[in-house]
């Protein structure tokens, strides 16, 4: 008969989330900034042109720019999973844990919790969410509109000095708003088909891998035009009068829409499930590993 494992401190419990989120996260980053930039792609081209295809993009902007343009703002990345992926995990198993003891978990109490930790997340992560988009798309932009910024910190003072402490929260309505999707098609269905998994699978890494990139697909399908308003949101600048091109989510969604196509909201969704897919199976192996060594040498 199984000993049941000792629980983990809250922590140990938020610590190794945002451990396992930064270990994912430099694994994917590439697939982040390229997402990026073909997502971006339609703000200084022709809305009538074909967007260029993963491969065809991915090799036109390495032969441009060369292999290291990937991992720009990976600093910024690396930050915001300090921050996101920490709060995000770390809420989700707290508010679970928490329910638990006065019912038994199921697929709807994981959905909701895992959506308000979302959010949560979120909001606390945005500031470093802007520098991320900004720095990844920066080298696109024409050399005398580049903002320049020599890392996370230097954009971050900059962003507050030029621009105010608003600009941190340019796109955090729908940063919010795919983080709460995010939330419940992850974190909540990669807890399910672990689950669901595991009478054919068993508990460990076949069953986190497979449960990872289901759990990844869903949600990458489910957020990529929220993910599409928020990067656009947050890298826009003012036109001569002042005024922003994007205001809200909704208003994001129907003008990209109505210029572009409806699927223009879906450029870079290779990159964009690499990404998600990438990172949900690099956190959740990393998280599992982490806390896997601090009960052999710590407990």
């Amino acid at each position: 008969m199984a000993t049941q494992q000792k629980p983990l401190s809250k922590s140990v419990i938020f610590g190794t989330s945002g451990a396992g989120g930064i270990a994912g996260w430099i694994a994917v980053h590439p697939f982040n900034t390229l997402t990026i930039r073909m997502n971006l792609a339609g703000m200084a081209t022709d809305a009538t042109a074909a967007p260029k295809g993963f491969f065809a993009f991915s090799k036109e902007l390495i032969a441009k720019e060369g292999i290291m343009s990937l991992y720009a703002g990976i600093g910024a990345g690396c930050l915001r999973q300090v921050f996101y992926a920490t709060a995000r995990y770390g809420l989700f198993e707290t508010f679970r844990d928490t329910l638990a003891q006065y019912r038994e978990t199921d697929f709807a109490q994981r959905f909701v919790t895992a959506s308000i930790a979302g959010g949560c997340a979120a909001l606390i992560s945005s500031p470093a969410e802007v520098c991320l988009v900004r720095m990844s798309n920066d080298l696109s932009l024409p050399i005398d509109q580049r903002r320049n910024y020599t890392s996370v910190f230097d954009a971050c003072v900059r962003i507050a000095r030029d621009e105010g402490p608003a600009a941190f929260y340019r796109g955090s309505q729908p940063f919010v708003m795919r983080a709460m999707v995010v939330g419940g098609t992850q974190v909540a269905t990669f807890d399910q088909f672990k689950q669901l998994f595991k009478p054919v699978l068993g508990s460990g890494l076949a069953n986190t891998f497979a449960s990872s990139m289901a759990a990844g697909l869903i949600y990458s399908l489910i957020t990529m035009p929220l993910e599409s308003a928020k990067n656009r949101m947050a890298f826009q600048k003012p036109d001569a009068a002042g005024k922003l091109p994007y205001s809200s989510t909704v208003q994001t969604v129907t003008s990209v829409a109505r210029t572009e196509g409806t699927l223009a909201l879906w450029n870079g969704f290779i990159p964009y499930y690499g990404r998600c897919g990438g990172h949900t199976v690099g956190m959740f192996i990393a998280v599992d590993y982490f806390r896997k060594l601090y009960r052999e040498k710590c407990l």
